[in-house]
């Protein structure tokens, strides 16, 4: 099994690392053409993309390697073959699954140890790289905005590298004082420390505006005209490659391993508590918690010690005497002069204003710091995420490969295409649910293995058990039973003959499968309304002792060796596939599904279509059994 997996699991986890590294390499395209990198700069980001595709590349070619593996065994029949000789399924996939459970346990150390680090030195190459400016090719007829300040137009470019006909725009010091310069040609070169443009211009003139003097009241702008024969700028353009500072990001999320992480979890959790305890109490001390109270009277004597306690006091409105009174505050504000309402409502309105204003800004300090705690624990789960999605992925691949018995290239991929789409949707679903807060962290990194995780419990027991699930003509046969297109019945002549039928008590059990086919037909001519069809659902019909004995006709006639017969024996129906009207098991969930009456509708159109099916299968029971009768009729009159 090893010999025969490990190649495949080598061969697809190479393709699918090709075609994951090409799909970032589409998408970070416009940060990589067109600057001019050496090739050990893409050589180096190009080593790095492949490390961070591994996480992708792994899961999908487990799935392609194990359903490769068993649909070839099942193709050439030795999985069948391994089964008659006593070997289980799962004892097939032992070896497989050991050597899966290390390639899972190494997944776990890849993506604690490893990828922090390659993470950080690609994110950070591609940050220089972003951040570096374009060489320098101007085109012709449209204007070039890649120089900082400047606008470069160029009608024509000669095979020398002479610029024709230029028109430059340079707005550095402002629009106020914009510099436009037009040259019949002009060269363009960079300095040898490549942090200058040099811009040679032959035979132009050049126009600025100056600063307009306000003194003289006239609405005329000056500006300074040159005309030039010979010209050179020195533009200031950083056409040199600078790595950038990886610090910055090794204290990200993205840099740090499963330790580093918990520990920054653990201050961000207690900075957060602290943030939130702080705002929560401030809300408290701004609302009305107190009641107000009025002054005491000035008749009242206190003690020292009442004394004391108010003049240590800082609340003007607390209780400094038993003798209080509530002031009904609306009183208070309504025999204020409505001038005085007015001023008292613009104060309010004013504090009110200035504390939502402050807690709109604590709001957005409090939601960053909880959207970096969110993306710690979104990357402390996504450590163990890989290594179980591995282990789902071969569980499920492998009964999939059991089932469908189909090796190469052709069905293992399609299969494994729409698996792997449909874990990579639902896990970026869980992840951009966690990541907003929406979930917790935990439900939203684990969603995709809660959803496929009984997937490969169930393929691997349907496989087990060899199962026909992923057979397509289980499915074909469900869709012509249901529209009246069963299979037909085969008979054919035995080469020898062990016992004969006994023709003269055929003719009496044809008879009496006649009399049934009759009597069933009399009792079920009236349709059956809604009610009584679920009042007697379930219940065992008369249908099932007609199948029964003509299946014992049919057992004893195909020992004949008349072929009229035979053929004849072939157009009897199979009466097995009415499932809606032979379910017995369900005869006590009749009522209560009649009950339901939007749902019982499709059940009860079904099972009278399956009704009229029947009936007409009764009717050829009952002309075959004519035709029949007279056949062994003819044929042992002479006998007799």
């Amino acid at each position: 099994m090893l010999q025969t997996f490990l190649p495949l699991f080598v061969m697809t986890f190479g393709i699918c690392l090709f075609i994951v590294l090409m799909q970032f390499i589409w998408r970070y395209i416009d940060d990589m053409v067109g600057k001019g990198f050496d090739m050990a700069v893409l050589g180096e980001m190009l080593f790095y993309a492949a490390i961070f595709s591994v996480p992708m590349a792994l899961p999908l070619s487990i799935l392609l390697a194990s359903l490769m593996t068993f649909g070839n065994l099942g193709e050439r029949l030795e999985l069948l073959a391994m089964k008659s000789a006593g070997v289980s399924l799962l004892r097939i996939m032992r070896p497989l699954i050991i050597l899966i459970s290390f390639i899972s346990v190494g997944a776990f150390f890849f993506q604690n140890n490893i990828m922090p680090i390659a993470q950080v030195k690609l994110y950070s190459l591609l940050y220089s790289m972003r951040q570096k400016s374009p060489e320098l090719n101007i085109p012709e007829g449209v204007f070039y905005k890649d120089i900082p300040d400047y606008n470069v137009y160029v009608r024509e470019k000669d095979k020398s590298g002479l610029l024709k006909n230029l028109m430059i725009y340079n707005y550095s010091q402002g629009f106020e004082k914009i510099d436009v310069t037009v040259a019949d040609s002009g060269r363009l070169k960079a300095s040898a420390d490549k942090l200058f443009l040099v811009l040679t211009l032959y035979n132009g003139e050049s126009f600025q505006n100056m600063p307009q003097d306000n003194k003289r009241g006239n609405d005329v702008v000056p500006y300074r005209r040159e005309s030039f024969t010979t010209k050179e700028l020195l533009i200031e353009f950083d056409a040199n490659f600078t790595r950038t500072d990886e610090s910055f990001l090794q204290n990200n999320f993205m840099g740090k391993n499963l330790e580093n992480l918990q520990l920054s979890i653990d201050s961000m959790s207690l900075r957060l508590d602290s943030i939130r305890n702080l705002n929560s109490s401030a809300v408290v001390e701004q609302s009305y918690r107190k009641s107000f109270t009025s002054r005491p009277q000035p008749d009242v004597q206190l003690s020292s010690e009442e004394q004391l306690q108010n003049k240590n006091t800082d609340n003007s409105w607390a209780l400094i005497s038993n003798d209080t009174r509530t002031i009904d505050i609306d009183s208070l504000f309504m025999a204020e002069t409505p001038s005085s309402r007015a001023a008292i409502l613009g104060r309010v309105k004013s504090s009110i204003d200035n504390i939502k204003s402050e807690y709109y800004f604590k709001s957005f300090s409090f939601a960053d710091e909880a959207y970096k705690l969110r993306r710690h624990n979104t990357e402390w789960h996504t450590k163990f995420t890989l290594s179980f999605s591995c282990l789902i992925f071969f569980f499920i691949g492998a009964p999939i490969g059991a089932i469908i018995r189909k090796g190469g290239l052709g069905t293992p991929v399609v299969i494994s295409i729409f698996l792997f789409i449909f874990y990579y949707m639902v896990n970026n679903i869980g992840l951009k649910m966690a990541r907003d807060g929406v979930w917790p962290e935990w439900e939203g990194m684990w969603l995709s293995s809660f959803v496929l995780a009984p997937m490969g419990i169930f393929l691997t027991y349907k496989a087990v058990n060899d199962s026909t699930i992923m057979n397509a003509d289980t499915y074909i046969n469900a869709i012509k039973n249901l529209f009246g297109k069963r299979a037909t019945r085969k008979v054919e002549r035995k080469e020898v003959i062990i016992f004969d039928p006994d023709y003269p008590s055929l003719v009496g059990k044809l008879s009496e499968l006649n009399s049934l086919s009759s009597a069933y037909l009399d009792v079920n001519k009236k349709r059956v309304n809604y009610v009584k069809f679920w009042m007697r659902f379930g219940k065992k019909n008369q249908f099932s002792e007609i199948s029964e004995k003509m299946e014992l006709i049919v057992e004893e006639l195909s020992n004949s060796d008349q072929n009229l017969i035979l053929n004849k024996l072939m157009d009897l129906p199979f009466l097995n596939g009415y499932n809606l009207l032979s379910a017995n098991k369900l005869s006590k969930a009749g009522p209560v599904i009649g009950l339901l009456f939007p749902l019982g509708i499709p059940l009860y159109l079904g099972a009278t279509y399956q009704r009229n099916l029947l009936l007409h299968d009764i009717k050829t029971i009952k002309r075959v059994c004519s035709e029949l009768d007279e056949m062994i009729v003819k044929l042992i009159s002479p006998i007799s």
